[in-house]
């Protein structure tokens, strides 16, 4: 390392300590002020909500079109679909609603156009769409695991990509993961469903590092990871400490992510102090914590599969 460099290092850490400073002063001061004096205001943007016919889809969905979004909402299932956007649009707000099946990448670039041609340039893109079978790995079949990575992962890809340069174009927008706690953490029954969650967090934050690295700071991102919601994906599991969230809670969270800008979002809040132990405690002990105390394996292996839940 000759001299020059050595400075250079030396000057990159000292901005460092100094932004650390500017920036952990910031998080207290912020912590201090109430979200609605922090939120901007959403009306005129164009959101588009994934998986929008039910659950918090839906009532994300409905939240944005109370803050005055123009919203457009995109599911398989067309009669849920209808239901939300009448909700919205009985209420007095603005809601487009296209059945797509995401799964199928010719579709998802050919609704996208659509969308463009007869709403505009979507602003918020919320890829909350979300599958799980519920079985142990040779439990699962082929076809259900292919879907689960299909919904889950690849289709943020052809989405995100499908209105990403308009917002690069005008420096101006906001992409939001519904990704979850089992994307941090892996769990009994869900060789699929935790692949697909950690492989989203994993594209949602490289794709927040290209956005940043060429200064796109006009395109913001946030990163949802809920713990078990009660919107019936996860039928039979009653968690031991801690009891499923509500959807309305849930989606209330992630609109308020939204209008403040956050980046990472764990739901319930005190889950991303105890994520650390996993890194830690020994594996052994981390086994004993999960099995004895949380007893997450015993919890999930209520889990009713897709099958058993349509009978």
């Amino acid at each position: 390392m000759d001299l020059a460099e050595f400075f250079a290092i030396l000057y990159d850490f000292a901005l460092f300590m100094v932004m650390a400073i500017v920036y952990l002063v910031e998080s207290l001061i912020l912590m201090f002020i109430p979200r609605r004096y922090r939120s901007k205001d959403l009306r005129e943007e164009i959101a588009l909500v994934t998986g929008a016919a039910g659950g918090i889809g839906r009532l994300i969905a409905i939240k944005l079109a109370n803050r005055g979004c123009q919203v457009i909402v995109w599911d398989i299932n067309k009669i849920g679909l209808e239901e939300t956007a009448k909700i919205i649009q009985d209420a007095g707000g603005k809601c487009w609603a296209y059945h797509c099946d995401i799964t199928d990448k010719d579709e998802v670039y050919k609704t996208a156009k659509l969308v463009k041609l007869e709403v505009g340039n979507v602003t918020i893109l919320v890829n909350n769409a979300g599958y799980v079978y519920g079985r142990t790995l040779l439990d699962i079949p082929d076809d259900e695991i292919e879907r689960t990575f299909k919904v889950n992962i690849i289709s943020h890809y052809w989405i995100t990509k499908s209105f990403l340069q308009e917002m690069m174009r005008e420096n101006h927008g906001h992409i939001v993961t519904i990704a979850s706690v089992a994307g941090l953490l892996g769990t009994y029954n869900c060789t699929d469903y935790s692949a697909t969650k950690f492989a989203s967090i994993g594209y949602h934050e490289s794709l927040f590092t290209e956005l940043k690295a060429h200064g796109y700071d006009g395109i913001n991102t946030t990163l949802i990871c809920p713990y078990f919601i009660d919107t019936g994906m996860f039928n039979g599991v009653k968690p031991r400490l801690k009891s499923m969230l509500q959807p309305e809670y849930v989606a209330s969270e992630v609109v308020a992510a939204i209008a403040t800008n956050e980046i990472f979002v764990v739901l319930p809040g005190i889950i991303k102090y105890l994520l650390p132990l996993k890194f830690l405690l020994p594996p052994k002990l981390c086994w004993i914590l999960m099995y004895h105390i949380l007893q997450g394996p015993q919890t999930m292996m209520m889990l009713k599969n897709r099958e058993e839940k349509i009978k």
